[in-house]
């Protein structure tokens, strides 16, 4: 591998995007190759944390309109974050400190929002119904096989194509992926002028993490959506799922599976709506309005899984990126902007490399270390989550209203939030 690189990035998801804009702002020759047939064809509709990982990737790769429009379209801002019992005492409310430049800030976006943003700018770049089956090396590079019989050459191979990953099987067959144990059902509350008043205020100020004396937890997250219209889609598809012009409140309940009936699988929208409810009968009120006011489309279940760290491999034309090589819980929301980090890192390793294997080596290194990191400490976040050892829930509520009354702390708990 040499200067001029040809790279393929297998995923069109937010951090092979990200790779791409920045590789083609550097005028390298790169192409990104996503099954989905077409940009709306999966609807993701939930929010999601950018942190300043996350946001100086997005500076630093994205061209300066592309940025401008994530700018736009984030949420107004991410809220005071909060502690709080089932019955919404709160017990620390960890002021917002935004700072004055966005590309070192956390931002609310919407994943619909930012895809949108990151997808625009590639013609004759991202190449949609390109299914990816298989790879072969050879002496003059790597060739992509494609499950509507096309093939593509490229120097180098970028395995950007999520948590199920194809580039991951077939490169690190012995990498996989384990069940926590743990299930998520998630939800999505629309703030109208209507709905805005049938919830306690603490749930639209900002993002707040419910702790229950054990077992089970439940996070809320507003997201305030500045305005602007940016997605001339809306009408064409959905609006319930793939609005992103209207405010909401996303929520997650989680609870080990010894906690939830059997069956989830089987259930619809509604039916893991009514599980929910069930599950925080006696919780405050505002938390059970919250999710039966919630359209029963906008509730989904998500098993829990996360990577297992592997051994260093030996470098190649084939590398990974993002949850393709190292997909965690969602707990800390770290994982988009891992791959973003992830993104920012290859990029910059890549461009005016003269030799592009020790570029790719020397990435390699890199992520794997902060990578499983975040792998690791996501994982314990998990458990946590949902630990059945009345102890330590006692002793984390405690902690915490502890540290809602030293500043010092406060801050330092928000400068950490949401980082690796």
């Amino acid at each position: 591998m040499g200067e001029n690189l040809r790279v393929a990035v297998i995923g069109g998801g937010t951090g092979g995007l990200c790779l791409a804009h920045g590789l083609a702002a550097a005028g390298m020759e790169v192409a990104v190759y996503e099954r989905s047939r077409t940009r709306t064809e999966r609807l993701q509709g939930y929010r999601l944390h950018i942190n300043p990982h996350g946001s100086a990737a997005l500076h630093e790769c994205l061209p300066a309109p592309a940025w401008e429009r994530f700018l736009a379209t984030r949420g107004k801002g991410t809220g005071d974050f909060a502690f709080v019992t089932e019955q919404l005492r709160e017990l620390a409310v960890i002021d917002e400190e935004t700072g004055a430049d966005p590309a070192a800030a956390h931002h609310s976006v919407s994943r619909i929002s930012l895809h949108q943003v990151l997808s625009t700018g590639l013609d004759g770049i991202l190449w949609y119904d390109k299914e990816f089956v298989r790879y072969e090396t050879g002496p003059k590079g790597v060739t992509c096989f494609f499950a509507d019989g096309t093939t593509a050459e490229a120097d180098l191979v970028v395995g950007a194509d999520g948590a199920n990953s194809r580039v991951r099987a077939q490169l690190l067959p012995h990498a996989g992926r384990v069940d926590t144990g743990i299930t998520a059902i998630v939800g999505k509350y629309p703030l109208t002028a209507e709905t805005r008043g049938l919830v306690p205020a603490r749930l639209t100020a900002g993002p707040n993490f419910v702790l229950p004396p054990r077992g089970r937890a439940m996070f809320t997250a507003p997201h305030e959506f500045a305005g602007a219209e940016v997605n001339d889609e809306t009408a064409a598809v959905d609006p319930v799922l793939f609005d992103n012009t209207g405010s909401y409140v996303t929520w997650a309940y989680g609870a080990s599976a010894r906690r939830l009936p059997a069956g989830l699988a089987e259930l619809d929208g509604a039916g893991l709506r009514a599980v929910v409810l069930d599950q925080i009968r006696g919780w405050h009120p505002g938390l059970s309005r919250l999710v039966e006011l919630s359209p029963e489309g906008t509730v989904s279940r998500l098993p829990i899984k996360t990577s297992v760290p592997v051994e260093p491999w030996e470098t190649g034309p084939v590398t990974l990126l993002g949850d393709a090589v190292h997909s965690m819980t969602p707990f800390r929301g770290i994982g988009a902007n891992t791959a973003l980090r992830d993104a920012q890192l290859l990029c910059r390793n890549l461009i005016g490399a003269s030799d592009g294997s020790a570029a790719v080596a020397d990435y390699e290194h890199r992520m794997r270390e902060y990578g499983f990191q975040a792998v690791r400490a996501s994982a314990r976040s998990a458990e946590d989550f949902v630990t059945e050892n009345r102890f330590a829930r006692a002793m984390s509520r405690s902690m915490f209203a502890v540290v809602g009354s030293v500043p010092a702390l406060k801050r330092r708990m928000f400068a950490e939030h949401g980082e690796s």
